[in-house]
């Protein structure tokens, strides 16, 4: 004699709201259904062909497939041309509950739901009830789905066309990427090269004792093509751990009249070589913010940079700042070459780079000189990292008129506490 308990009644509900989906799980295993769930409908179809659910409760506004394009994909399927598929949406439009039934569903319910009498509406679903649909209104709305199907999928080719495009300046991105990194990555070990052949050379010919000065120029050559490498490499292992989301902040209070003059210093040489007019307004005035100081000095540098290498020689180039409310916007504006209105966003991302790489020069501090084209992406990713935002204003992209460019870096002056781990 079989003593086993039958197994329970399975009832698939594919909901993308958590809410909906919790609800709906315990009314119903509180009367002994066993409910699986899942939150969108490439989950959903792949968990009725593990579970084979007695029972299918489909939301109807779904992302990436909607509710009736999961039923009319089901319904293909021979383990589920007869099982009951029923709609539970929010969705109380005129002909949504005939163009679910003609999609292939069972029944249409409406969210929210009647946890007294929602069981039994299950139960009946199980047992044979199937909403009415008459022929005429089943053919009008199969043709609206029908419609409907081609729209998306229409919809979904363009998508697929635009994820494409992008794939492909992705590729060429990375293609001119490494190309820029060769360049970069050339001079200095061609430094490195050179001085230590020249040490080399002096150091064979043992009867010449090499002088001071020979030593120092041979060692600052070699600590040139090294910091040249060495910062190559920084820029690139920081855009890495912006992008993974692993930039860490050590926080505490920033001053940024002290961390835009520390830039300025690094600069001044440059600055004065090429006769630029840098003009920085009264800084000291602006509240204290809280940040990491080293990293917003970078962001800060990357923006100068860019100043220094799209402005002409005898340009110049103002620093500002404001409060605004609780934020402080510092201001970055040139007298340079601009920036195409349509190129505003794209500055910010990774490798990407105004203008031809075949221009592209090692140089960092010449007019148009040319980098890895990461800066501004590292600008992008301290600045989001401290909840903050940058954006540039710029009318077009000239070289005989200089329209200039305006960065804005706004910061807020106190970072959110982290939400503690539930």
């Amino acid at each position: 004699m079989d003593n086993s308990a039958p197994a329970p009644t399975k009832i698939l509900y594919i909901e993308d709201d958590p809410a909906s989906r919790r609800l709906v799980q315990r009314v119903l295993d509180s009367k002994g259904y066993q409910v699986v769930v899942a939150a969108d409908g490439l989950e959903g179809i792949s968990m009725a062909r593990q579970h084979h659910p007695n029972l299918i409760l489909m939301d109807i506004n779904l992302p990436s497939m909607d509710g009736r394009e999961i039923t009319t994909r089901l319904r293909s399927l021979p383990n589920f041309s007869e099982t009951p598929i029923v709609a539970l949406t929010a969705n109380h439009s005129a002909g949504s509950r005939e163009l679910a039934l003609a999609a292939g569903c069972t029944g249409f319910l409406t969210k929210p739901i009647d946890v007294t009498s929602f069981p039994s509406q299950v139960n009946a679903y199980l047992h044979g009830l199937a909403d009415p649909l008459s022929a005429n209104e089943k053919n009008e709305h199969l043709q609206r789905h029908a419609q409907n199907l081609v729209v998306r999928l229409e919809n979904k080719i363009h998508e697929l066309e635009s994820a494409n495009k992008r794939l492909r300046e992705l590729d060429r991105l990375k293609s001119d990427f490494i190309i820029m990194v060769s360049h970069e990555l050339r001079t200095p070990l061609t430094l490195i090269s050179g001085y230590a052949h020249l040490l080399d050379e002096q150091v064979k010919q043992t009867e010449n004792i090499l002088s001071a000065e020979m030593v120092s120029g041979v060692a600052e050559g070699l600590n040139l093509g090294v910091s040249r490498m060495r910062d190559v490499v920084n820029e690139i292992i920081k855009v890495a751990r912006i992008a993974s989301g692993t930039l860490d902040l050590a926080l505490g209070p920033v001053r940024l009249s002290e961390v835009v003059q520390d830039v300025y210093e690094e600069y001044r040489e440059v600055v004065e070589k090429r006769h630029l007019n840098i003009q920085i307004g009264d800084l000291s005035k602006l509240p204290i913010l809280q940040g990491d100081g080293t990293q917003l000095k970078s962001a800060i540098y990357h923006i100068f940079s860019n100043a220094i290498k799209y402005t002409p020689d005898g340009g110049s180039i103002f620093i500002v700042g404001r409060a605004v409310g609780d934020t402080v916007d510092l201001i970055i504006q040139d007298t340079g070459i601009g920036i195409p209105d349509n190129e505003h966003r794209r500055i910010f991302d990774q490798f990407y780079t105004l203008g031809s790489i075949e221009h592209h020069s090692t140089s960092k501090f010449a007019f148009q000189g040319g980098g890895l084209g990461l800066g501004l992406a590292i600008v992008k990713g301290i600045i989001e990292a401290h909840n903050g935002r940058v954006w540039v204003e710029s009318e077009r992209r000239d070289l005989e008129q200089f329209p200039g460019s305006t960065f804005h870096i706004l910061l807020p002056l106190e970072q959110a506490s982290q939400p503690a781990t539930l």
